[in-house]
């Protein structure tokens, strides 16, 4: 088993699933008393996320790269993000430390197509929904087009997950809101829709809407340990 690296507490709610899901995958592959092999370096995502909105992302790049070059020595094998916005800068890091990172975007990819799904709406962070770091390379490497909401309601999205799921808190009205934005780009052509933040599946569930839900911490985690145990990132 490869030892997986995690760079976690962004935030450390979904930190959290992340670990649940690695352990729970590996016992459901391996049984008995197998876990998995991992490495934490869990950040204050109080500074993260006051440089991502103050858009310092050089700062960010070499504060993730110091954290990769730690979890290398420490011995990891390869590198999960455990959350979507900070792939941003994830081909930056594998080149800068030598080590592979495993991307969320590929993960969800591969999943999608897997679906036969061509045209997937994207909830996240407004740095993952406005970038092309996630659009481009779902679009390049899996012809996957990749829909929006609109600013206004991109904007409830981002602060839902800001002030309320990396706070642990869960609303019913912010429910609510997350569905009818769902079911908006549904309309739009949407066949699915892809939970694009590590803390949105904390919301949002597959049976809450009519179009397959691709819960990207499971889907990660998922992808995490078969590339642990067999060197296949596909799911």
């Amino acid at each position: 088993m490869k030892k997986i690296g995690l760079i976690g507490g962004m935030s450390w709610e979904s930190s959290l699933e992340y670990y649940r899901i690695l352990n729970e995958e590996v016992k459901n592959k391996l049984g008995q008393l197998h876990s998995a092999e991992c490495i934490m370096y869990s950040v204050d995502f109080q500074e993260i996320e006051r440089l991502q909105h103050e858009h310092r992302w050089e700062d960010l790049a070499k504060k993730m790269i110091d954290v990769a070059s730690r979890l290398k020595r420490a011995g990891a094998d390869f590198i999960v993000i455990c959350t979507n916005t900070m792939h941003k800068m994830a081909d930056h890091i594998e080149r800068e430390v030598g080590i592979k990172v495993l991307h969320i975007a590929d993960a969800a990819g591969e999943k999608i197509i897997k679906k036969g799904i061509k045209k997937v709406g994207l909830l996240g962070t407004k740095f993952t929904m406005e970038g092309d770091f996630y659009k481009k390379r779902l679009n390049d490497k899996y012809n996957i087009q990749v829909v929006i909401p609109n600013e206004r309601d991109r904007e409830v999205v981002h602060n839902v997950i800001y002030n309320e799921l990396c706070l642990g808190e869960i609303r019913e009205y912010s429910k609510k809101k997350y569905i009818e934005i769902i079911n908006k780009l549904a309309k739009e052509g949407a066949e699915g829709v892809i939970l694009g933040c590590t803390e949105i599946p904390l919301l949002i569930k597959k049976e809450d809407v009519n179009i397959p839900v691709f819960d990207t911490t499971t889907i990660h985690g998922t992808a995490a340990v078969k590339f642990a145990l067999n060197g296949d990132k596909s799911s």
